[in-house]
């Protein structure tokens, strides 16, 4: 059967045109958790970014963006796109942000033309910087990465609300996301100021902090031998030029999860785990605003640098 044939669609002032929308990039298959799982083409990966454009956009624009293009599906060989092609449409904007020996000029993802670009490049997970391009170096985004050491996704509930309690000492504002992957984020919204070498030292404190109060569940040893079954606090994405999943992206494993924000409530739902959302219902979730004014409410870390050292006397 030969491939259909390419179709357009127009998002704003641009016309995208969407090369093979039958390539299948997740073949139909059964899962441990979620039972059996449709295929998705790129046709359907085009239709939900696009459905799903009002609710991403806020949380990608002005911001530097890495790549995960899956050209075969996620069966087929992946490519971490850094340097914008220069085949990509002039409309597509780009920031051009120094590296050790050079530069790379990065794809910005500022509206839903891009959007559904990058989803025809195969582009199906979008890491986005904790930085916007206009100040680089001071960061917006605070990001702790829960990472169970086996795959028991009580243990990230559990350190997801010791967390949050934590946090909430420090009168920092957070917003909790699955990952599509294994386990949670926790971002908290930051007034740009502190660079990031500032920005990872406190996030580290707070890990810190928390391991040593739980040391038989947490633990913030970077090595996976030094870990045990514990849960790693990662910090390690608060750095320059180091990403986290973006909001509401997709993920390359079976059913096609996504990256989705959730309540605080939800924390709590025993049907809850990393992979909960997927291309079929995300979009569902996304209407709910799942964060409502949470990434309004930015705070400076003086005040919780401050608090957070009274702990320790």
């Amino acid at each position: 059967m030969s491939p259909a044939a390419a179709r357009t669609v127009r998002a704003g002032r641009h016309t995208v045109e969407v090369h093979r929308p039958d390539k299948v990039l997740f073949p139909a298959r059964g899962t441990a958790d979620q039972g059996t799982a449709d295929q998705v083409t790129k046709g359907d990966l085009v239709d939900y970014y696009r459905a799903v454009a009002p609710y991403a956009l806020p949380h990608l624009r002005g911001r530097p963006l890495m790549l995960e293009r899956h050209p075969d599906g996620v069966d087929g060989p992946v490519f971490m796109q850094k340097n914008t092609p220069e085949h990509y449409p002039d409309w597509v904007s780009r920031v051009e942000l120094p590296k050790a020996g050079g530069t790379v000029c990065h794809t910005v993802c500022d509206d839903t033309a891009t959007l559904l670009h990058l989803a025809d490049q195969a582009a199906l997970t979008l890491h986005r910087w904790l930085s916007r391009a206009d100040r680089p170096h001071h960061p917006d985004r605070m990001v702790f990465d829960l990472d169970p050491g086996v795959d028991d996704f009580e243990t990230v509930r559990e350190a997801a609300h010791l967390l949050g309690e934590l946090l909430d000492t420090l009168r920092l504002p957070w917003a909790p996301m699955t990952t599509g992957s294994r386990g949670l984020h926790l971002i908290v919204p930051l007034r740009r100021g502190p660079d990031f070498d500032e920005v990872r030292h406190f996030a580290h404190r707070v890990a810190e902090t928390l391991a040593a109060a739980h040391p038989d569940r947490l633990t913030t040893a970077a090595r996976k031998k030094d870990r045990g079954d514990r849960l790693y606090l990662d910090v390690q994405r608060n750095a320059y030029a180091q990403t986290a999943v973006a909001p509401y992206t997709v993920r390359a494993k079976p059913g096609a999860p996504v990256a989705t924000p959730l309540t605080r409530d939800q924390l709590d739902d025993p049907a809850l785990h990393a992979r909960r959302w997927t291309v079929a219902d995300a979009v569902a979730q996304a209407r709910t605003d799942p964060w409502a004014d949470v990434m309004r409410r930015a705070r400076g870390l003086g005040p919780a640098r401050r608090r957070l050292e009274s702990r320790h006397g």
